[in-house]
């Protein structure tokens, strides 16, 4: 068989599709234009101090995968009708094309944002902020998200919860007020239990929570929201306005800012072509754990054509989040999008337990993706 399979994006999706089709047997091209992949809570972990940028790397030069080819090159035109793929090497031609692409920050869609406040959402923004943090000891803080949807929804509320902790234990956090704003309704709308756990955990430390309100400009000390309130601030922490990269806007393959697919197949409307992840309108959260899920369906359907067998069923649009409290604590949320007739979102309370099940999260990824020893078996609900 020499059929081409081109998947753009080494984040979850299209680490987890590519390493599924090497198993197979099926020889796969993944392109990507950074030199490491970093898991999307490690800039938390950046952010407080608790470990280094260098240190939660993980360098694609590292994957060995059979039949895999890893290419670092950026990606500057796509011809979706074609399924021809233009880059600062060169073109890349596909029977089969995959777009994991992600979903990149848009910070001047916020006036003021890049001026006056900070990000945290970007690697280099967390870096930043472990400095400025560190010296924060009085004043006003906000958390403050710029637009809906975004990724990984619980992260600005562990944003918020982490900042009381490194406060407290610096012991300034009597000097300092903290905010969090946020255009959803509630913290983790599908899990009303997640949402009260947030919300309680939130008076109890005193940071006050506006719901239903987004960031739509800064100013120097002054935040304005969207009802035209405006609140002071001395530090501001925030969630960038997300959209799909400019490449995939300018491919024609977008609608609205992102890639329309049929939620059960992933397929988009040009034939050959499937997308995965937070580049999709796929009617899931835009987190690691939905585009992994979403690029195992694709996975096997290419599987099934290329190599024979059956189709797999449709893809249900669940996956497990974990939310950090604070204190050496995870909870857990089991989010489930798509099998049945409403969204539904399980809560399991913060423990040092589910803190370890979260490591091993990471640990069994780094392990089957890198050719780390020990690869473990994944399984949907992770």
């Amino acid at each position: 068989m020499n059929e081409r399979v081109l998947v753009l994006g080494a984040g979850f999706g299209g680490l987890e599709l590519s390493t599924m089709l090497s198993e197979a047997g099926v020889e796969v091209t993944l392109i990507d234009c950074s030199d490491a992949f970093v898991f999307g809570y490690s800039k938390l972990d950046v952010m407080f101090g608790r470990t280094s940028r260098e240190a939660v790397r993980l360098p694609y030069d590292e994957i060995a995968k059979p039949g895999l080819r890893m290419l670092r090159e950026t990606v500057t035109g796509i011809d979706p009708h074609a399924r021809r793929v233009t880059t600062d090497a060169g073109v890349h031609e596909a029977d089969h094309l995959v777009i994991a692409l992600g979903a990149g920050y848009d910070l001047a869609a916020t006036p003021g944002l890049a001026e006056h406040g900070e990000e945290f959402y970007s690697v280099a923004g967390a870096e930043r902020l472990a400095g400025i943090i560190g010296s924060f000891s009085q004043g006003h803080a906000i958390v403050g998200v710029c637009g809906a949807p975004f990724k990984c929804p619980p992260a600005p509320s562990e944003c918020a919860l982490l900042l009381h902790d490194a406060l407290t234990k610096r012991g300034v956090r009597d000097a300092c007020e903290i905010s969090f704003v946020i255009p959803l309704p509630r913290p983790v709308p599908p899990s009303p239990e997640a949402s009260d756990a947030l919300e309680n955990a939130f008076a109890e430390r005193d940071i006050r929570l506006v719901t239903g309100r987004r960031i739509t400009s800064l100013e120097p000390g002054v935040a304005r929201l969207d009802d035209g309130s405006r609140m002071q601030f001395d530090l501001f922490l925030g969630v960038p306005r997300h959209r799909a990269p400019d490449v995939v806007i300018e491919s024609g393959m977008a609608e609205d800012g992102y890639i329309p697919v049929d939620s059960a197949t992933l397929k988009t409307r040009f034939p050959g072509v499937h997308a995965v992840g937070d580049v999709t309108t796929a009617g899931v959260p835009k987190a690691g754990v939905f585009a992994e899920g979403a690029a195992r369906v694709v996975a096997q359907q290419l599987i099934a054509e290329l190599r024979g067998g059956e189709q797999p069923g449709r893809y249900l649009g669940q996956g497990s989040c974990y939310v950090e409290f604070g204190d050496g604590r995870v909870a857990r949320v089991d989010i489930d999008f798509l099998s049945g007739a409403k969204k539904t979102g399980t809560f399991r309370a913060p423990s040092t337990e589910l803190a370890e099940e979260k490591e091993h999260f990471g640990s069994s990824r780094r392990a089957r993706w890198f050719a780390a020893p020990a690869a473990a078996t994944l399984h949907d609900g992770e």
